[in-house]
C-alpha cells in the first residue's frame, strides 16, 4: 500500500483535524502518499481529492471543525453511488481509505468494505453513541462546553431562585446530558434511556427547593421523549399551580464548535495513527477506537449491528447525587 486517502463525514466534532493530521503524518512516515477528500462521501463520488503533505496539516491540531469539510450525500446510500465513489478512488490510485465520523459515516465505511475496498474507520462523534469505542473524538470537548454553560446558568438561577432547563445535543443517546448533569450537579436529568415525565421533573425541582436549594437545574437530551419544547409547554401551562416558571436554554451546535481540549487532541491523534497502522497490517473493514486505555479495532459489521448503551450505574448515581 502506497497511496491512502482520508475523509471526514457526518457532524463535525472537535478533534477531527487532529485525526486528519495524525493520518497524514503517520502515512508519510511509512513512505506513503496521503490524500484528503473534501466534503466527505460527496467528494469521494466526484473525485474532489487533493494531496496532503506534512506542512498542509501543520497548525490544525488546535482547530475545531474539519479542514476537509463534510456534507450530506444521499446518493452515496445507493449502490450506484458507492460504485461511483470506488471508481473515483481507483482513478486516483487510492489503495486504502480512512473515514473519520460517527454512525452514519461508519455505515458507509462498512458498505465500501463489503464491496471490496480497504477502509478503516475512526470513531468521531460528540454523541458518543458509536459502538466499538468507549469514548469518541469530540465528546470531552463538547461535554466541557455544556458544563461551562451549566455552571454559568447555575449562578443566575441561584441569584434569582429560578429553575433552568438546559438542552444538550446527543441525538438519541443521553450520554452528554447524563455526564453534564452529573458533573454540573443537576436536580433532574432527562434522557432517552431513562425518561422522566414533566410532572416528575416538577416534583424533583420542588423537592430541591424544599431541601433549601436556591436553584433548580434540569439537563435534557435533545432526543428525549419529553424534550425542551414539551417540558417548557408543561411548565407554562401549570405555572400558577407549580409556583415557579422554567427558563430554557438550548446549547445546540455551539457544543461542536469549540477548540478541542487536550484529551480530544490526544485521543484523535492516537486513533488516527492507529487507523493507518491497521491499513498497513491489512486489518481493514474495522473501526479504530479506544477501549480500556488502548487503541482497538472492532469489525465494522459489529459496529453497525450493535447499539451502544449507557452504564445503568451512572443513571442510578445521577438520581442519588441530585438529592
Amino acid at each position: 500500500m502506497k497511496r491512502i486517502a482520508v475523509l471526514t463525514s457526518g457532524g463535525d466534532a472537535p478533534g477531527m483535524n487532529a485525526a486528519i493530521r495524525a493520518v497524514v503524518r503517520t502515512g508519510i512516515s511509512k513512505g506513503w502518499e496521503v490524500f484528503g477528500i473534501r466534503q466527505g462521501y460527496a467528494g469521494c463520488m466526484t473525485g474532489d481529492i487533493i494531496p496532503l503533505g506534512a506542512r498542509d496539516v501543520g497548525g490544525i491540531i488546535q482547530q475545531g471543525g474539519t479542514i476537509l469539510g463534510s456534507a450530506r450525500c444521499p446518493a452515496f446510500t445507493t449502490e450506484d453511488g458507492r460504485r461511483q465513489a470506488i471508481r473515483a478512488l481507483r482513478q486516483h490510485n487510492i489503495e486504502g481509505l480512512v473515514v473519520i465520523g460517527g454512525n452514519g459515516s461508519q455505515t458507509g465505511s462498512y458498505e465500501l468494505h463489503k464491496m471490496g475496498f480497504p477502509v478503516v474507520g475512526v470513531a468521531s462523534t460528540i454523541d458518543n453513541d458509536l459502538y466499538g469505542s468507549e469514548i469518541t473524538i469530540g465528546v470531552d470537548t463538547a461535554l466541557n462546553i455544556a458544563l461551562e454553560a451549566i455552571d454559568r446558568l447555575k449562578v443566575t438561577a441561584s441569584s434569582h431562585q429560578r429553575a433552568f432547563l438546559i438542552e444538550v445535543m446527543g441525538r438519541h443517546c443521553g450520554y452528554l446530558a447524563l455526564m453534564a448533569g452529573i458533573a454540573g450537579g443537576a436536580e433532574a436529568i432527562v434522557i432517552p434511556e431513562a425518561e422522566l415525565p414533566p410532572d416528575k421533573v416538577a416534583d424533583e425541582i420542588q423537592e430541591a427547593y424544599e431541601r433549601g436549594k436556591k436553584h433548580g437545574i434540569v439537563v435534557v437530551a435533545e432526543g428525549a421523549r419529553y424534550n425542551a419544547e414539551k417540558l417548557e409547554a408543561y411548565f407554562k401551562e401549570n405555572e400558577e399551580q407549580l409556583g415557579f416558571d422554567l427558563r430554557v436554554t438550548k446549547l445546540g451546535h455551539v457544543q461542536r464548535g469549540g477548540e478541542p481540549l487536550a484529551f480530544d487532541r490526544i485521543l484523535a491523534t492516537r486513533i488516527g495513527a492507529g487507523a493507518v497502522h491497521a491499513l498497513e497490517r491489512g486489518e481493514t473493514g474495522k473501526l479504530a477506537g479506544l477501549n480500556n486505555g488502548d487503541i482497538t479495532l472492532t469489525p465494522l459489521d459489529e459496529v453497525v449491528a450493535n447499539k451502544k448503551s449507557l452504564n445503568p450505574e451512572l443513571i442510578e448515581l445521577a438520581g442519588i447525587l441530585a438529592k
